[in-house]
């Protein structure tokens, strides 16, 4: 990723640094447009985050894979209670961010490139939405196979996602009936990022509701153990292998 691509990294660092320049801004390829929550939520502390987040966080357990770490809030949580966390992100100045915050192990790394030479994993991360760095319903299916060969028996993946149908939005439901003519998931949206003047390039992102991460899932060898749910549309399903 070039310099000037990474506007997500760049949020980042700047809050780090204490330079409060704004919010990502979130661009969908049919021209929406929204400001997201703000950078400070990635740098959270334990006792400001949901109910559900936490109780992700007691299902976590051995050597951990934190997939799009962003600024490492949840590495740095599990880093504290003694468990060896790797943290990998395709943003430098994500990576560099976490590594500032003291996360020891971290990583430039694009979620495609998980496999067995990282060493073998209990826990795989993929919180703050990450479910949808799967990108597609096929990818996620070869992905996950992926994952299965780079962790332990009985291994577990902690992923969030958005329920895309707890919408009343117009353009939202006209995306999703756009997509379906198509032959795409309702939830599989393509966006970028800006930040200032930086943008990254246009990537497909997948939002899904427990039924159809169900779905995804079948065959891969994983499956959902359980779900835990927020006051939101957002959840976050506890994959168990095997």
């Amino acid at each position: 990723m070039q310099d000037r691509e990474d506007a997500f990294g760049h949020m980042l660092l700047d809050f780090h640094r204490g330079r409060r320049r704004g919010s990502e801004i979130v661009e969908r390829v049919d021209g929406y447009v929204d400001a997201a929550g703000g950078p400070s939520a990635y740098f959270a502390e334990y006792e400001d985050w949901g109910p559900h987040e936490k109780k992700a966080m007691e299902c976590a357990a051995g050597r951990v894979l934190d997939i799009g770490c962003g600024a490492a809030r949840h590495s740095l949580y599990l880093q504290t209670k003694g468990l060896s966390v790797l943290g990998i992100d395709v943003s430098p100045l994500a990576v560099r961010t976490a590594r500032a915050r003291g996360l020891k192990k971290a990583a430039v790394l694009s979620v495609t490139r998980v496999g067995r030479a990282l060493g073998t994993f209990d826990t795989v991360l993929m919180l703050g939405n990450n479910f949808g760095l799967f990108g597609s319903e096929r990818r996620a299916r070869w992905l996950l196979r992926r994952f299965a060969g780079a962790t332990s028996d009985g291994a577990r993946i902690i992923a969030e996602s958005n329920d895309v149908y707890r919408t009343t939005i117009p353009a939202h439901l006209e995306y999703h009936r756009r997509n379906r003519a198509r032959g795409r998931m309702p939830g599989q949206v393509r966006i970028r990022i800006r930040y200032g003047t930086y943008v990254t390039g246009w990537f497909d992102y997948l939002l899904v509701s427990p039924s159809e991460m169900a779905d995804v899932l079948d065959g891969t060898g994983w499956a959902i153990e359980r779900v835990l749910k927020s006051d939101g549309p957002a959840y976050i399903a506890v994959i168990r292998k095997g």
